[in-house]
């Protein structure tokens, strides 16, 4: 008998407390997903985007000077 009470007691523990916390947390966040991006994150996806395009710019620009001002800087990588 004690041993299928070490069995039952964290499985019905489990089934009353974290089971229906899990279904609730998963399919929430599920439904988070399939409404896309907020506004808010819309707008900075759009600003990242815009940035990353500068920075890319900018990292062409400077190898650009630096293959005139030192053409053999691309070896020493």
């Amino acid at each position: 008998m004690f041993d299928s009470e070490v069995i039952i007691v964290p499985f019905v523990m489990f089934t009353i407390f974290v089971a229906p916390l899990w279904l609730i947390l998963h399919y929430r966040s599920k439904k988070q997903v399939s409404q896309g991006l907020s506004e808010h994150e819309h707008r900075q996806l759009l600003e990242l985007a815009q940035k990353a395009e500068k920075m890319a710019d900018r990292v062409e620009t400077l190898e650009a000077l630096l293959d005139q001002e030192a053409p053999q800087w691309r070896r020493k990588v």
